[in-house]
């Protein structure tokens, strides 16, 4: 049986980075790059155009940044995955590029397997949350002196749900989970379903963040 390409939208400010990773991702026989735009203003366009599984997008970008194309795009029907991309020096914008509904997020100097698997995973449904970025920037980006968010209450999650959401913050992944609490594949999986539900969260990338409000990643 044939598997259909992942239908990318790229958008990057940056021409010749842009014609990088279109170069990049049109060598893939498993991707298929159906857009790219230069501007944030035309990303939202395109995408509302092509309906692509997955938009690339920089976060720094003329017209519209990529906070509000990630918060544009994924209100769309059957909305793409937003990859965001972004450098150390952003610390800010992660949080809330993440609660606007980006699916993860990778540094901009990342190696070009790293991208195109990056791709393939939020197509996939899950979060690119690696605990080397994530962790170190969204801790950062809270202890700023910006008023501290509102706790979302975990009032019907129960013991374990709660480790498991713990260990979700502070960035394991699912088979670090599993060992971590001595639990299967499927009762992980089991337990991430149930917390999304409860805590009304699209993805990994907003459990992270629920996580976060509600101070499971404090010492």
């Amino acid at each position: 049986m044939t598997t259909e390409p992942i239908r990318v939208l790229l958008a990057d400010d940056e021409p010749l980075y842009l014609d990088t990773i279109r170069v990049l991702m049109d060598a893939d026989p498993g991707v298929e790059v159906v857009a790219q735009a230069g501007t944030g203003r035309a990303a939202c366009e395109l995408a509302a155009r092509h309906r692509p599984d997955v938009a690339v997008v920089d976060v720094r970008m003329p017209d519209l940044d990529g906070i509000a194309v990630t918060r544009h795009v994924t209100a769309l029907p059957d909305p793409p995955k937003v990859l965001i991309l972004t450098t150390f020096d952003l610390d800010g914008v992660v949080y809330e590029t993440l609660r606007a509904g980006a699916a993860g997020f990778l540094l901009k100097d990342v190696a070009p397997h790293r991208l195109l698997d990056a791709v393939r995973t939020v197509a996939a449904g899950e979060a690119l949350l690696a605990p080397t970025v994530t962790r170190r920037l969204i801790a950062d980006f809270l202890r700023s002196p910006a008023p501290r968010r509102p706790h979302r209450p975990l009032d019907r999650v129960t013991p374990r749900e709660r480790e498991v959401l713990q260990l979700i913050t502070r960035g394991l992944s699912n088979t670090e989970i599993e060992q971590a609490l001595h639990l299967s594949r499927h009762t992980v999986k089991t337990h991430i379903g149930h917390l999304m539900a409860k805590l009304a969260a699209r993805d990994r990338a907003q459990l992270v963040i629920a996580g976060y409000e509600a101070g499971l990643a404090d010492p």
